[in-house]
């Protein structure tokens, strides 16, 4: 018996320094050994064997305290009760020491999973980030592209409202000269109205007189 538990406290210690130790593959190798045991039916087989390592705990305790009651009902202790004494020491001291690397690899265990855990969240929260950052250099990319081309077509605007400018001044100037000649035409109308009534005044005066040259002859 107590072979085993020197055996099981030794590979506790091992197991333990292992985790506390990043050597090679090895930490890799026993979290996942302690995953499989926490799967399944590992659990219930690990809280079996903490049981019966309490209970060979309690019981040497109880022992040990019954040989010193008995010591002490007696006056002395006897050769035998003495080697009881001593293994029952032991094997308290193994037992205890064993549970509480045990309680000791588990919360390792626990916490390098999650310290596990958190590296690959800073991992991903570092990608995200940098793909954020990525993404605010584009935006602000665009936004100077787009700066620009609200100043490029600015600068069009400007130069269509000159050339709008120009048009309407081009027509107004068309307009007034279009004014100008109707009101030339019509003058010139009202001329050719006098000059046609001059005319045919003239064709009647003519008309007399060739009717009084007529009378003259006759």
């Amino acid at each position: 018996m107590i072979q085993v538990l020197f055996l099981v406290l030794f590979a506790e210690g091992a197991v333990a320094f292992l985790l506390m130790l990043k050597i090679g593959p090895l930490r890799e190798l026993v979290m996942k050994t302690l995953d499989q045991l926490k799967t399944g039916k590992g659990p219930a087989t690990m809280k079996t064997l903490a049981c019966t390592l309490a209970v060979i705990f309690l019981s040497s305790i109880v022992n040990i305290l019954n040989i010193q009651k008995r010591g002490l009902k007696l006056g002395t202790v006897t050769p035998m009760d003495q080697v009881l004494w001593r293994t029952h020491v032991l094997e308290a001291s193994l037992t205890g020491y064993i549970l509480f690397l045990a309680f000791v690899i588990d919360r390792l265990h626990h916490y390098l999973c999650k310290l596990t855990n958190l590296k690959k969240t800073v991992i991903s929260s570092r990608d995200e980030v940098e793909e954020l950052q990525k993404e605010q250099l584009r935006f602000k990319e665009k936004e100077i592209k787009s700066s620009d081309e609200i100043r490029k077509l600015k600068d069009e605007i400007s130069v269509l409202n000159e050339k709008l400018q120009k048009l309407k001044s081009d027509s107004d100037e068309q307009e007034k000269r279009a004014i100008s000649a109707e009101a030339h035409v019509s003058a010139l109308q009202k001329q050719c109205e006098e000059l046609l009534l001059e005319y045919d005044r003239l064709l009647e005066d003519n008309q007399i007189l060739q009717a009084q040259a007529l009378g003259y002859r006759s």
